[in-house]
């Protein structure tokens, strides 16, 4: 990361090589964090949050949260 930080300063930016490595060593970090998912104590505060409505669709088994991809 040192060396990247020194790369930063002497051309004065991010140049596409290296957010493209930045990018890489996020993804290795966080790569197992992702693939863990969300809780399900969490999943169902979320469902508490979109309301009665959305609440009620999980629990028949229905999607009805339109910014998951429900229509």
């Amino acid at each position: 990361m040192d060396q990247i930080m020194k790369e930063v300063k002497k051309q004065g930016g991010l140049n596409a090589e290296i957010q493209s490595r930045i990018g890489h060593q996020l993804r290795a970090m966080y790569d197992d964090v992702v693939r863990q998912g969300v809780p399900d104590r969490f999943a169902e505060l979320i469902r508490k949050l979109d309301g009665p409505e959305a609440a009620a669709a999980a629990v028949a088994g229905g999607d009805t949260d339109k910014n998951n991809g429900g229509d």
